[in-house]
């Protein structure tokens, strides 16, 4: 059997203005990886769209239909992401303990993190071979970090007696693959419901929170994404006065998930309220014409057509399976 692994990281502990930064990994067989990775590929050619997933970059709803089956697509799939948050406050305290400097505690994280993300995936009953891809990027190359990586994880195989083998660890452009595209968007997810930018009332936090909230709602989406992500906080906790251990403590992520969903069903009544009160009046107004009356840019086209497609009854996802056969 042959494993993948995808990591990314979003933030970085020496940023500033960010509290939290995030390292995630996306893992499965090959095989899984590679089917949904193809269908994907085949959907996209369908719907005429060549563009990368990149969560960040997700601020016209014209692509919700790409990202949507992006992501129902791999959430029912036997696969897992890991993801570690790490306060950047602590991380500051860490490095002022140590005594050097916050890059340079980050090229430490660079190898821990990355090891842990990956061990907690390979280390119940997986056999064979492992490939590891990273996002590429210069400043790995700089840290020897893929040689690095995989000398930890076929350490701690061999001293543990497993019965994998890291076979590669390599760096790939993000454009070359959908699997770290994947973890980017998950990662960004996350963060974007950690720290509750749904709030924000900005057109682009309106775009995302519509396609998180429509991803969770199809079908059994709310608990495949609870029992398939993993979150960990980094924390470092004095354990007697000689010293210091981090450690790695488990998050639930459905505190964020019921917090974000209240948010979005109250949001989204009051919008659909003020919608039917439009349509009461003026019935036969067009699409452009209802997206003026409610004061909605071209942006949120897809947004109204969920709302409409509620109103009359239907599900809200019902018009992005439209038309995906030739």
């Amino acid at each position: 059997m042959s494993f993948h692994i995808y990591f990314d990281e979003s933030n970085k502990i020496d940023q500033p203005r960010k509290k939290f930064s995030y390292y995630g990994a996306y893992g499965g067989e090959k095989d899984t990886i590679t089917r949904t990775s193809e269908k994907l590929k085949e959907i996209f050619r369908l719907i005429n769209t060549k563009s990368e997933l990149h969560f960040v970059d997700y601020n016209h709803d014209q692509y919700l239909r790409k990202y949507f089956h992006a992501l129902n697509e791999v959430i029912n799939d036997p696969i897992n992401f890991n993801i570690i948050i790490v306060d950047n406050t602590d991380a500051h305290n860490a490095a002022t303990n140590m005594s050097i400097s916050l890059p340079e505690l980050r090229n430490l994280f660079y190898v821990k993190i990355p090891e842990r993300l990956f061990y907690g995936m390979t280390r119940n009953s997986l056999k064979g071979e492992v490939q590891i891809e990273v996002d590429q990027n210069d400043e790995y190359i700089g840290l020897n970090l893929y040689s690095k990586i995989k000398e930890q994880m076929n350490a701690h195989a061999g001293y543990r007696n497993k019965k994998y083998k890291i076979h590669k660890v390599k760096g790939t452009d993000s454009k070359d693959s959908l699997p770290l595209q994947i973890i980017d968007t998950v990662l960004g997810i996350v963060m974007f419901l950690m720290e509750k930018n749904y709030l924000e009332g900005s057109n682009s936090s309106k775009i995302k929170s519509d396609l998180i909230y429509r991803f969770l709602i199809q079908e059994e989406n709310i608990n495949k994404f609870q029992n398939q992500i993993k979150l960990f906080r980094w924390s470092a906790t004095e354990k007697d006065e000689h010293r210091e251990k981090e450690r790695l403590l488990q998050v639930p992520i459905s505190e964020y998930l019921t917090e974000f969903l209240v948010f979005k069903t109250k949001h989204d009544l009051q919008e659909m309220v003020k919608l039917k009160n439009i349509l009461s009046v003026n019935p036969d107004l067009r699409l452009k014409e209802i997206k003026k009356a409610m004061e909605y840019s071209n942006t949120m086209g897809n947004i109204l057509i969920g709302y409409l497609n509620e109103l009359d009854g239907l599900d809200r996802n019902n018009a992005l399976f439209e038309k995906l056969k030739e």
